[in-house]
């Protein structure tokens, strides 16, 4: 059974800048993903003695920095040829024409399909058509599709485009074009890229985003990889996902309900990070951890986020598998007690509290509070102005610190 390999959005040798800034990051192995996760690719598509590769767009991450980007990819598609799998490539907004200055000569089991109007390469043995068009500059804004032939009678037709089609969130409109667009062109496959999400957004016919093949940053978590795609002379047959990142990114919650000391919350974190670190398998785990819901050591955790992180990162050196923590961030609140603790406390912490809860329930009372306060009147009337609010009004969240400051006093004063 004849098989194609649909991949997009390799951004091969992508800078990934601003690591340095994350104490501990493994930066090297961060900055190499993207070549481990091509040889990937390469062994997936010798794996399943795949006859044509499809990459669709963005292949490269921008114009290279030096040389060695462009070897590294002609060395993987020269193994390719030797296992007898022809490759099929478009450029897109981050490879554009306009943006790869430096250039290598592929081997020559590599076709690129032109960036000045619709191409079409056929593969008779497979009775396989492959239709498509790269971007000729970073922003194109037009359906390029309108110009995209008429299918092959009697072949299976494919269409290679780089689109965000009607708008995906985070993802520029680069050329789009409407899901009745692509139907209505008669294709039996369309191979998407641009979006960095596997999706399958249609299945009759078959309009599929692989997703990028490997996550760069927390907000593109979970698996990574490319989709096989098994046909016969005359239709698709099954399309498979499959992962093939090496270093997985993931946005860790956990539960910190039974949570009343920083102890517990290290039990509590390294308990999520081992599940997650079996769901990445063998990959390094790229980690923001996330505490949430309500919580008797929420006083102590936000009144020394250093030491919350440092709880955090202690957490994931107890798990039995490589993990990072790229950032801690804790989103609990009080329990109920911890709130009433402030109104039944005696002294002047007591008084605080109590002051700190009237002032929520009287805006009146607290903007004659800010304007006896010149230093934070002023600070406020340069502030609010950004969010659309008065000069005079105080944010929420000014009192909620100011309440967990006192919680945590509090919770010292009562602590041996």
């Amino acid at each position: 059974m004849p098989k194609l390999i649909h991949a997009a959005d390799l951004h091969l040798d992508s800078p990934l800048v601003g690591l340095e800034r994350y104490e501990g990051a493994p930066v090297g192995e961060l900055r190499r993903a993207t070549r481990g996760a091509l040889d990937r690719l390469v062994e997936l598509c010798i794996a399943e003695r795949a006859d044509v590769l499809l990459v669709a767009g963005d292949l490269f991450d921008g114009s290279w920095r030096d040389y060695s980007t462009g070897l590294f990819l002609c060395e993987r598609m020269a193994r390719l040829r030797e296992a007898g799998v022809r490759v099929v490539w478009i450029r897109g907004n981050h490879d554009a024409a306009s943006r790869l200055r430096k250039h290598l000569r592929m081997p020559e089991n590599v076709r690129e399909l032109s960036h000045e109007r619709p191409e079409s390469v056929r593969f008779e043995e497979l009775n396989l058509v492959v239709h498509g068009q790269g971007f000729p500059e970073a922003a194109v804004k037009e359906d390029l599709t309108r110009r995209y032939p008429a299918p092959i009678a009697g072949a299976v037709n494919v269409g290679l485009l780089h689109t965000a089609l009607e708008g995906r969130e985070g993802h520029a409109p680069y050329a789009p074009c409407t899901l009745t667009t692509l139907v209505d062109r008669g294709y039996d496959y369309w191979a998407l890229g641009h979006v960095h999400a596997h999706e399958v957004v249609s299945r009759a016919p078959f309009v599929v985003y692989p997703g990028n093949l490997q996550g760069r940053h927390v907000k593109e978590t979970g698996a990574k990889g490319a989709v096989v795609v098994s046909f016969d002379s005359a239709r698709v047959l099954e399309v498979e996902h499959r992962a093939l990142d090496v270093v997985r990114w993931a946005r860790v919650s956990v539960d910190a309900g039974a949570v009343a000391t920083l102890d517990d919350a290290g039990d509590a974190v390294q308990r999520a990070l081992v599940r997650a670190s079996e769901q990445a398998g063998e990959r390094l785990l790229a980690a923001r951890v996330e505490l949430v819901g309500p919580c008797a050591a929420h006083a102590l955790l936000k009144a020394d986020p250093e030491r919350a992180l440092s709880t955090v990162r202690a957490a994931a050196l107890d798990v039995d598998a490589p993990v990072w923590i790229e950032r801690a961030v804790v989103n609990t609140r009080p329990l109920l007690g911890e709130l009433a603790a402030t109104a039944v406390v005696t002294g002047p912490l007591g008084e605080l509290g109590r002051e700190i809860e009237a002032l929520r329930g009287d805006p009146a009372e607290l903007a004659r509070f800010v304007a006896d306060l010149p230093g934070l009147a002023e600070l406020l009337r340069k502030l609010r102005p950004l969010a659309g609010e008065g000069p005079a009004q105080v944010p929420e969240t000014v009192l909620d610190d100011a309440r967990e400051l006192l919680l945590a006093r509090l919770s010292e004063l009562g602590s041996p």
